[in-house]
């Protein structure tokens, strides 16, 4: 009930909204021209950068909401949302162009709601991450659109079957009590993956995202982690087994809170599939490897679910606005989920930041790192948590919080440095050659040698 509450209260502070949105499907030049209007409208709260190119050589942009653009400002969350990952799903293209509008013009305009999330919040918005097979499908056109054509890049690469695979090592390590967390990528891993996967991991890499979501389009739900069932490993045939993270509920939460926002997404029935409120593990509804929701989770600390937003991939034009009304309040709620948990900094005794302390909770097997500043966020349902942070050098410090349905509670640590011990003198027995040749007596040359490996 409250869920249903919260959702009509965010929908209503959003009724008066800009008239002003075009609803056409944007070709590459278009967005370009589509991002940079948008930065020109909001020139003080906005940034364009490009993380890389495609293939061909298009910049994959980002377009940044801040009240300080380009600057990380200590305890403010970074937030991402990344479309047409698979070029022929394009109604998160159009959906993540409508919400960087909305989003300026609602600023503009003195909304509450808006202005307190744009001055809260780090938001990231890459409308296209394969613009190259975008142009692919756009010439085809929504009426004679294939169900594959212009999906991979021009490369014919699926990009999300193109991130390093972390799962398999992950599960290997599952067995030995091993990480699930900040995995080392191997060391060859440049040169498996594509120009657009590249960009994206050295993007990730550098921001220390909280929450995400990428959109895509062919179904109607939420998908959370992980993607790739452990049995893959065993089997060549595709499986459908529930296999969740350790923070299985969290996504569940995090899925629930777009799919009630959205206009029919809760209701399960859609496109001739039947998903429960609305949401799906990912590996349960069928196993995906190399995927990127799975490699933000176990590679950083950002938390990423998959949005497939509609049953036509290349919806027609005269849809887009009923479309748009249907996300709009799902994607501004999706963005404040990233306001839970608990956040703080990480510091020494001098109050100088540790950057990549690790935050661990107690009964949750995902832990977390502070970023360069010695911030740190980490996303918890409401509930009393023990948490410790630790970092290299210094002495672990473990503290008690208790976490709210609202704003995240505020947890600072402060390591003390480790006292280096130095080992005690020992103590002369005897001129040294007499102790080489007890050694020599206690430890026979064939047992030295039976002891090798």
């Amino acid at each position: 009930m409250a869920r249903w509450l919260r959702s009509l209260v965010g929908a209503l502070l959003l009724l008066d909204v800009a008239a002003a949105l075009s609803f056409l499907h944007h070709r590459y030049e278009e967005m370009v021209q589509a991002l940079f209007h948008v930065q020109s409208q909001c020139p003080y709260i906005t940034r364009i950068y490009s993380i890389g190119r495609s293939v061909e050589g298009r910049h994959l942009y980002v377009l940044e909401f801040s009240d300080y653009p380009g600057i990380h400002e200590p305890l403010e969350p970074e937030f991402k949302y990344v479309g047409n990952m698979h070029g022929n799903e394009v109604l998160g293209r159009e959906l993540l162009l409508q919400l960087s509008e909305f989003l300026c013009e609602e600023y503009r305009r003195g909304n509450e709601r808006i202005t307190r999330l744009i001055h809260d919040t780090r938001i990231h918005i890459m409308p296209s991450m394969n613009p190259d097979g975008y142009e692919v499908a756009a010439k085809q056109g929504p009426d004679s659109n294939g169900y594959l054509t212009g999906r991979n890049n021009a490369n014919g690469v699926d990009l999300n079957r193109n991130f390093p695979d972390l799962n398999t090592f992950m599960y290997y390590s599952g067995e030995i009590s091993g990480p699930n967390h900040h995995i080392p990528l191997p060391d060859n891993w440049k040169s498996q993956v594509e120009p657009e996967t590249l960009a994206v991991i050295q993007w990730i890499s550098s921001y220390n995202f909280v929450l995400s979501a990428n959109l895509h389009g062919g179904a109607v739900v939420a998908n959370y982690p992980y993607d790739k069932s452990q049995d893959q490993r065993f089997r060549s045939h595709r499986r459908t087994v529930n296999t969740p993270t350790p923070d299985d509920k969290l996504f569940q939460k995090l899925a629930k809170t777009y799919s009630y926002a959205h206009g029919w997404m809760h209701r399960g029935w859609n496109c001739g599939d039947y998903f429960a409120d609305g949401i799906t593990n990912g590996a349960s509804w069928y196993s995906l490897s190399k995927g990127m929701q799975d490699f933000n989770y176990l590679y950083t600390n950002c938390f990423e679910i998959t949005l497939e937003l509609s049953c036509n991939k290349f919806p027609p034009e005269e849809d887009l606005e009923r479309q748009w009304m249907a996300n709009r309040e799902a994607l501004v709620a999706f963005i404040e989920e990233v306001h839970q948990g608990i956040k703080g900094m990480v510091s020494d005794e001098n109050n100088n930041g540790i950057a990549g302390a690790v935050i661990s909770v107690q009964g949750i097997s995902h832990d977390i790192t502070s970023g360069d500043m010695g911030d740190y966020f980490r996303l918890l349902l409401p509930g009393t948590y023990t948490v410790t942070a630790s970092a290299e050098g210094y002495q672990s410090q473990t503290l008690t919080t208790t976490v709210g349905p609202a704003a995240p509670s505020l947890v600072h640590f402060q390591l003390k440095q480790d006292v280096v011990r130095k080992p005690p003198e020992r103590k002369a027995s005897g001129p040294r050659t007499n102790n080489k040749a007890l050694q020599k007596k206690v430890v026979p040359r064939a047992t030295r040698r039976g002891t090798q490996r």
